[in-house]
């Protein structure tokens, strides 16, 4: 077993990583535990729900369900209060554990009701998508959507334990596995070039979930984010360096409609994006973009973004949580393997959407 640490003042947890995680899951279960609460979906719950429940009821405390439906789509108010109908109606205590059996909505809803549940009771993360499992169930992100925004509203909340079984991931489609595939190549745009140099050697063993490449790929993107989450958990600062291509690619979803694309894929088209304007306003080589085209290309991912006219763009990116009284914040590179958070102007914004010509309409 790998096993990252991940030390925050909000709560030190370990992150668990091997091919049998799910079978010890009673491991993780503290002992004053009163009841276990798992969150998922149909789509998990068909897969996983017997062997996951069978092997959390070895802890001696009683098991219950709450299936949501499944989607980024139902990242919302009313999937979040059919968690707490059900914690409530069952009569659960503080002392009950709520553990996240899905991808990062799952996740990101189990633990925003956790934080929320009676003031805050404790949850674990058991992540069911590669994406989950090296970006959204660390570092004690949780939300919901809202029409007027990705993650608008949520929490920092840290779990007590991340279980990664590397086996979940033979069930998933080629596609989640691209999605995921794109922020684990995100790790070493921002912080780490020897990875990123090890990513494009590995790509193909990553798609093809060898073994020892996924474990190192996981491994490694979990350093990387339990280093940055450790100096910066609320984001006031350096853990915005985590977003890149994400200004971009929340923009993608909102105006796509939840869904549409996956968070992954909007992810990997928001990079190309966010290293062509890294060109413009940090002096990125333009052979460093062209790298990183190629690498989010050979993940899977799309690498054209949708046909909308550049004030469209801008409308959409206005929400994101990175801005600061009104200007449009960044994460940018100022060279392959470090990554800044800086103010854009529009205009510069307009410029570097003209390089997709083929795709952006003015």
């Amino acid at each position: 077993m790998t096993v990252v640490h991940v030390a925050v003042e909000g709560g030190a947890y370990p992150i668990h990583i091997a091919a049998d995680r799910l079978e010890r899951l009673a491991d993780s279960v503290p002992s004053d535990v009163t009841a276990v609460a798992i969150v998922t979906n149909p789509t998990v719950a068909a897969l996983y729900l017997e062997p996951v429940r069978h092997a959390l009821q070895a802890a001696g405390k009683p098991v219950h369900v709450v299936e949501l439906p499944d989607g980024e789509a139902y990242k919302n108010w009313e999937s979040l209060n059919l968690i707490f109908d059900a914690l409530l109606g069952r009569h659960l205590d503080r002392k009950t554990l709520i553990v996240a059996l899905g991808g990062g909505v799952i996740g990101d809803m189990a633990g925003f009701a956790a934080a929320c549940f009676l003031r805050g009771v404790r949850f674990l993360q058991v992540p069911t998508t590669l994406l989950a499992q090296v970006d959204s169930s660390v570092g004690g992100k949780t939300a919901i959507n809202h029409p007027l925004g990705k993650n608008m509203v949520g929490a920092f909340y840290q779990p007590i334990a991340v279980e990664v079984d590397t086996r979940v991931l033979r069930t998933l489609p080629a596609r989640e596995i691209s999605a995921g595939l794109a922020e684990v190549i995100k790790y070493g745009m921002i912080d780490d070039r020897d990875f990123f140099d090890w990513c494009e050697a590995h790509i193909d063993g990553m798609r093809a979930l060898n073994e020892a490449d996924i474990v190192h790929a996981i491994r490694r993107s979990c350093e990387v984010k339990a280093k940055v989450v450790s100096q910066d958990e609320r984001e006031s600062g350096l853990r915005a360096i985590l977003n890149f291509g994400h200004t971009f690619a929340h923009a993608i979803e909102s105006g796509m409609g939840y869904g549409q694309w996956l968070h992954g894929e909007a992810v990997g088209c928001g990079m190309i994006m966010a290293a062509e304007l890294s060109a413009l306003v940090c002096g990125l080589p333009a052979h460093d973009v062209a790298r990183i085209r190629a690498l989010v290309q050979a993940s899977g991912c799309p690498v054209d973004p949708p046909q909308w006219p550049a004030q469209r763009w801008l409308d959409l990116m206005q929400g994101d949580k990175k801005n600061e009284g009104g200007q449009l914040r960044f994460v940018l590179l100022d060279e392959l393997g470090h990554a800044v958070v800086q103010a854009v102007e529009p205009d510069v914004v307009r410029r570097a959407l003209a390089r997709f010509d083929s795709a952006v309409q003015e």
